[in-house]
């Protein structure tokens, strides 16, 4: 790799290549509804997606001006790293870890983690005692219970598709994922319930850049500074999130308002 080819890998991404480029690359997750998902016309939907949107309005004049980039869990890091994405907005929860790897903005979301099992019969970790737990790969859910829990087992999966059908065919009676999700999942399968509803830290959802990418950051942090306070991040709650949880959930619980 020649010195002009190192010079345009370390400027890929910065505020000023993605200005120069037309088109803001975002990750997002393509299988986990209601924050990423494809329709049923191969269109990224989801509250992730809809912020996203008007970022790249913002930032380039034109909603559409954005290429959403489907990622999975344990690849977000990376996916920033390799330039692969200007922004990650796949519901990626701040972390000591990760903020150590990758630079988040400012938040836009609140999450906690749940698990949930069949009629909501596991109520608390005692309940795991000697029963495999299903997670997906590289998630905070796998951390904090590698972290906090080694002694119950975990079963891995990579997507958010796998994760979930591993509980519906019984390979484990539960499964521990951000509240968030769960909470909307079980709205169209009620044969589960989330019997653990909050489980370790309040934590919070950001977008996250690359190492060093001050400009963007410092971009990044205004415009989630304007959208919260022009009443946006409701605006995109009512929009995507609502329709999921109805009135069962206060919008204050998931969204800075």
């Amino acid at each position: 790799m020649g010195c002009s080819d190192h010079k345009a890998q370390a400027e890929e991404g910065t505020l000023a290549s993605i200005k120069e480029r037309g088109v803001l690359k975002v990750g997002v997750f393509s299988d986990k509804p209601p924050f990423g998902y494809m329709d049923g016309k191969g269109q990224f939907q989801g509250f992730d997606v809809y912020i996203a949107r008007r970022i790249a309005k913002d930032l380039l004049g034109d909603a559409s001006k954005v290429q959403f980039i489907p990622v999975e869990a344990a690849a977000r890091v990376e996916f920033l790293k390799a330039n692969k994405v200007d922004i990650i907005m796949a519901n990626f929860t701040k972390t000591k870890e990760r903020a150590e790897v990758v630079d988040f903005a400012k938040p836009y979301m609140k999450v906690a983690l749940g698990v949930v099992s069949k009629d909501g019969v596991i109520k608390s970790i005692e309940d795991l005692k000697g029963k495999p737990l299903i997670v997906n790969k590289g998630t905070t859910a796998d951390f904090y219970f590698s972290k906090h829990y080694p002694n119950i087992s975990l079963l891995k999966y990579d997507q958010n598709t796998e994760t979930f059908l591993a509980l519906k065919d019984n390979r484990a009676p539960a499964l521990a994922h951000d509240n968030t999700l769960l909470l909307a999942w079980v709205k169209k399968n009620p044969e589960f319930k989330v019997g653990i509803p909050s489980l370790g830290d309040q934590d919070v959802i950001a977008p996250a850049v690359k190492k060093g990418h001050k400009e963007l950051l410092e971009w990044l942090n205004n415009e989630i500074d304007k959208l919260t306070k022009e009443g946006f991040m409701k605006e995109a709650y009512n929009a995507t999130l609502k329709p999921v949880y109805g009135d069962s959930i206060d919008p204050s619980m998931v969204i800075f308002q």
